[in-house]
């Protein structure tokens, strides 16, 4: 049971030293961003793929790209919009290099003044991002995203049932998958199990786990808020769901223990 969760690697250390602690703890999924260094795209040199795809395949160990939330897809200004189809695209082509199974991307984010604009340019995004994946033969975890406050200027896309269906509506592929984030569901009214109820679990790609209190994102070690974890797995097992569980939050301490707990509610 417990090799079905995993983790988003640290930034601050080297991708190999996280896998290591993956493989001593039983973790069977590794998640890392490939943007700043030790783990930047241009640090991945021949030698260092063959020996990462050794340790994984070794160690059983799945590994996935986490891309940058903050890098707007649903940007359309001209030559930033390039820049954005050209990081997706090297961190599609990395994942594969890496022999990773998937890359995780996001709706991004609109202004309110120019919503429909952005809206277009993301599905758009969407359907060049996915043709990348099936050229590259690696998976596309679209993530529903965090709702900020209503009067916010900046809105991320999608964090609502009605924004998701959506894009999956928009673009169709064997190989676009949901990264359904519990806790960003916990802050809009359908809530995780409306989420759930709308798309079932066949669709899911990875189910990623922290808590939060309802009003706002703040990935808080689970306990700490109010989301009902009890209730969230087992409606995952009730639906059948058998796929990966990462843990996004706190320390490694305090990953291995919140594991333990889980995985004995998975088991019943």
């Amino acid at each position: 049971m417990v090799s079905r969760f995993g983790f988003n690697a640290r930034r601050d250390v080297p991708l190999e030293d996280s896998l290591l602690w993956a493989a001593r703890h039983g973790f069977g999924f590794v998640d890392f961003q490939a943007d700043l260094p030790p783990n930047n795209v241009q640090s991945f040199d021949k030698g260092r793929v063959q020996a990462i795809r050794e340790f994984c395949e070794t160690h059983g160990i799945q590994l996935g790209i986490h891309t940058n939330s903050a890098v707007n897809n649903a940007e359309y200004v001209p030559l930033m919009s390039d820049a954005v189809d050209a990081y997706m695209n090297i961190n599609i082509k990395l994942a594969a290099t890496l022999g990773a199974v998937w890359v995780i991307t996001h709706g991004g984010y609109h202004f309110t003044s120019d919503a429909e604009q952005r809206w277009v340019a993301s599905l758009e995004r969407l359907k060049r991002v996915v043709g990348w994946g099936e050229d590259y033969g690696v998976f596309i975890f679209l993530e529903n995203h965090n709702k900020e406050p209503d009067d916010a200027e900046v809105h991320y896309i999608p964090s609502t049932v009605a924004e998701t269906a959506r894009f999956f509506a928009a673009v169709a592929s064997p190989l676009l998958r949901w990264s359904f984030n519990v806790a960003h569901a916990h802050l809009v009214p359908e809530g995780w199990a409306g989420f759930l109820d709308a798309f079932g679990v066949d669709g899911i790609g990875q189910v990623r786990l922290n808590d939060n209190r309802g009003d706002r994102e703040v990935h808080l070690v689970p306990g700490e808020g109010n989301i009902d974890f009890a209730a969230v797995l087992a409606k995952l097992r009730e639906k059948g769901y058998g796929g990966p569980l990462m843990l996004d939050f706190g320390t490694e301490e305090e990953k291995l223990i919140v594991r333990e707990r889980f995985a004995g509610m998975l088991s019943g």
